[in-house]
């Protein structure tokens, strides 16, 4: 019986732990539970924020899983980040661009220099405030519940938003916007539109990043990873784009490049899994 019950458990545990295709790094700090946003400047450490409800601070995280730095955010609310994305000049834009209930009128995405490089313990913001013109109702009905978004990233001077698609009936689709990275209040510009597949627990798009060369965008969901190659400027959806099956169930929310082919992502914690730092190479 006691022989049963050992195996019982290590297969429990290890269901519970399945991974699937993602290399562990180390399991993040508690304090990162609600971790939403990744961005990365070395192979050594990452820095990320968390998600609606908790502090407006970035953190400094070291791939043993240790707290190394903390910044608070001056002149920043966190009412629902949700995505980091850096530019060539190591500044880093936080999204606070999470909505839920597609009520929000107050969408904004924070710009602060280089943390890497700042002595004290906060950091000034300025915001880049935006608007989807095609929405006109707060909240729209279900079937136009196209305006909470996740993923973030910086290209050309510009930033990019995917939308995270709560229409009911759900149909797959996510939104690209663009905005320009610069301070002021900006009308989003659709330029473009991904038919995901339609399985919402697949297809709703967590993350974002572009590679160093511009070459892949990569969209994070749960268990999925979608590679898009092969695009000409921001004609994303015209490219090729591949379905990697990361084959884990895990509330990953958070993805970036280190390099042209190696990513980092990290999960939230929920119930037995989740809150870990992990890796992925592209072919």
């Amino acid at each position: 019986m006691l022989k049963c019950t050992t195996i019982f458990l290590t297969i429990l545990i290890y269901s519970c732990s399945n991974h699937g295709k993602l290399n562990v790094i180390t399991d993040l700090p508690k304090r990162l539970n609600e971790n939403s946003g990744i961005v990365s400047f070395n192979n050594e450490s990452a820095w990320l924020v968390e998600d609606g409800g908790n502090k407006n601070e970035i953190y400094k995280t070291n791939f043993k899983g240790e707290i190394v730095k903390k910044l608070s955010v001056k002149k920043a609310e966190n009412i629902d980040w949700e995505d980091l994305a850096k530019d060539n000049l190591g500044n880093i834009y936080i999204g606070d661009i999470g909505n839920n209930e597609n009520k929000r009128k107050n969408l904004v995405v924070y710009k602060i220099p280089n943390p890497e490089v700042e002595k004290g313990n906060k950091i000034k913001a300025e915001a880049i405030s935006f608007y989807y013109p095609e929405q006109t109702k707060f909240p729209p009905k279900k079937k136009g519940l196209y305006y909470d978004a996740e993923a973030l990233f910086y290209q050309n001077k510009n930033l990019y938003i995917i939308t995270k698609n709560r229409a009911n009936p759900f149909n797959g689709e996510a939104l690209v916007y663009k905005i320009p990275a610069k301070k002021g209040k900006h009308a989003a510009q659709l330029i473009d539109t991904f038919k995901m597949c339609s399985d919402w627990n697949y297809c709703q798009i967590t993350s974002a990043d572009i590679s160093p060369d511009g070459k892949k965008l990569v969209l994070l969901s749960y268990g999925r990873l979608y590679v898009i190659t092969n695009f000409t400027e921001d004609n994303f959806s015209k490219g090729k784009m591949e379905t990697i099956d990361l084959q884990t169930n895990s509330q990953l929310e958070s993805i970036c490049f280190i390099d042209n082919t190696k990513l980092l992502l990290s999960d939230e914690k929920k119930g037995p899994t989740g809150r870990n730092l992990y890796s992925y190479t592209l072919k």
